[in-house]
């Protein structure tokens, strides 16, 4: 994976996030990432290709790291941050986490989906293929097997998802980040046909 840093010039910053250090530490991405103009990417955060982060979502890394891997998500309002002396958060690829989440010191398993609006707590895990129901509160240490849909306050099972019910999210929205980097000149047009 051959990451980017801070280091580009002041005409792509002006295109891009609020991307800013903390104690030394910088953000760090692959290639094809798009981070919408008032996106937040602080400290230790190392994101694999083709992540996107959109509109006023915070990714912060200040004071434990937070690594995605390839095709993760950030949308809309979501906040991805890690707890001190707690630990990390840890989001393997092909992650979804939609508008208004709250993912906090945790990790998901690759190709899950944290629905609108919902939290994830310090500690707990999110399996793979698993789904997190809009507006639902997974409590701290909790541990959602692979392939489970959770929902509620406080989220409980409610039953198996179907054959690529999560993971098909990440690959929409590799596509519309596309989109975007295109308009933003970084890449060359698609077809959307």
């Amino acid at each position: 994976m051959a990451f980017r840093s801070l280091l580009c010039t002041f005409a792509e910053k002006s295109k891009m996030a609020i991307i800013k250090s903390v104690n030394g530490l910088e953000p760090k991405w692959g290639k094809e990432c798009y981070f919408s103009e008032n996106a937040a990417i602080v400290g230790e955060v190392t994101m694999g290709d083709e992540c996107s982060v959109w509109f006023n979502a915070v990714v912060r890394g200040d004071v434990a790291p937070v690594t995605m891997g390839d095709r993760v998500n950030v949308q809309d309002g979501a906040v991805v941050h890690v707890t001190n002396k707690i630990g990390p958060t840890i989001i393997e690829d092909d992650v979804t986490i939609g508008h208004n989440a709250t993912v906090h010191a945790c990790t998901l398993k690759r190709g899950c989906l944290i629905g609108m609006g919902s939290t994830v707590l310090d500690n707990a895990v999110v399996g793979e293929g698993a789904v997190v129901a809009a507006g639902a509160l997974v409590l701290g240490r909790t541990v959602i097997g692979p392939h489970e849909i959770w929902g509620g306050v406080p989220a409980k099972f409610i039953k198996k998802t179907n054959p690529d019910q999560a993971e098909s999210y990440a690959r929409h929205y590799v596509e519309y980040s596309k989109w975007y980097l295109a308009e933003d000149g970084i890449l060359p047009p698609s077809d959307k046909e």
